[in-house]
C-alpha cells in the first residue's frame, strides 16, 4: 500500500505539492516538515537555485543523473537552434513516456505512470514500451495495451477521472489512446519551475 506521507514531506520541504493527495496536506501545514519548519530560514542564490532544480526533478521522479542528461542535450539543442535551454529541458522532460501516460489521463500521478509503463501495460505505435525515459515524437500513438484495458485502474481513468489533457496531445479516453499532435509550448506544461534558475545553476 501506498503510503502518502513521504510524499507529504517531500511536497513541504519543496513548497509543491506533488500528488493530488498531497494538497490538502500542503494547505494545512504549507511550511517545511520538522519542529523549525515554521521559522524563517536564511537563504542564498545557491540554495534558491538548488531547491528549484530538486523541485523539477520531483515533479518528474527522475534522478539527478536523467534530469543532467536532460539538461546536457537542451544545452546543446539550444547552440543548434537558438532556442532558450530552460525551455529546451522542460520540453525534453515533457517527452518522456511517463509524462506523456500523466498528461493524457491515464494514470493519476507520476509515480503510478512510471509503474503503468515499467509493468508493460503501455505501447508506442502498437509495440510495448517499458522505458519510463523513452522520449515520445510528435505523430506517435501512445496507448494502454489492449489486454490491459480491463483492469480496474484503467477502466477509472477511460471514465476521465485524471487531469484533463492538453491540447497538444489528442486522447480518446474510452479506448485509451493518445496522439501526440505536436510539441508543448511551455503555457501548456504544468509544472511548477523557474527553469532559468536550474539553467544557473548546472552553468555554475
Amino acid at each position: 500500500m501506498n503510503t502518502p506521507r513521504p510524499k507529504v514531506r517531500l511536497s513541504r520541504a519543496l513548497g509543491i505539492p506533488l500528488t493530488p493527495k498531497c494538497v490538502t496536506y500542503f494547505e494545512r501545514r504549507p511550511y517545511p516538515p520538522g519542529e523549525h519548519g515554521r521559522k524563517r530560514k536564511s537563504t542564498s542564490d545557491y540554495k534558491t537555485r538548488l531547491l528549484e532544480k530538486q523541485r523539477l526533478r520531483a515533479q518528474y521522479d527522475i534522478s539527478e543523473t536523467q534530469l543532467r542528461l536532460a539538461f546536457d542535450r537542451a544545452r546543446k539543442q539550444g547552440r543548434n537552434t537558438g532556442a532558450k535551454t530552460g525551455e529546451a529541458l522542460l520540453l525534453d522532460l515533457e517527452s518522456r513516456l511517463d509524462a506523456t501516460v500523466l498528461r493524457a489521463g491515464f494514470a493519476r500521478t507520476i509515480y503510478q505512470a512510471r509503474q503503468v509503463v515499467t509493468h508493460h501495460h503501455v505501447t508506442v505505435n502498437g509495440r510495448r514500451v517499458d522505458r519510463p525515459s523513452y522520449r515520445v515524437e510528435p505523430g506517435d500513438v501512445v496507448a494502454i495495451a489492449e489486454r490491459s484495458r480491463t483492469k480496474q485502474p484503467f477502466q477509472v481513468a477511460a471514465s476521465g477521472a485524471h487531469a484533463e489533457a492538453p491540447k497538444y496531445l489528442d486522447v480518446r479516453l474510452a479506448e485509451l489512446t493518445c496522439f501526440v499532435a505536436r510539441r508543448p509550448q511551455r503555457a501548456e506544461i504544468p509544472v511548477q519551475c523557474e527553469e532559468q534558475l536550474v539553467v544557473e545553476h548546472y552553468s555554475r
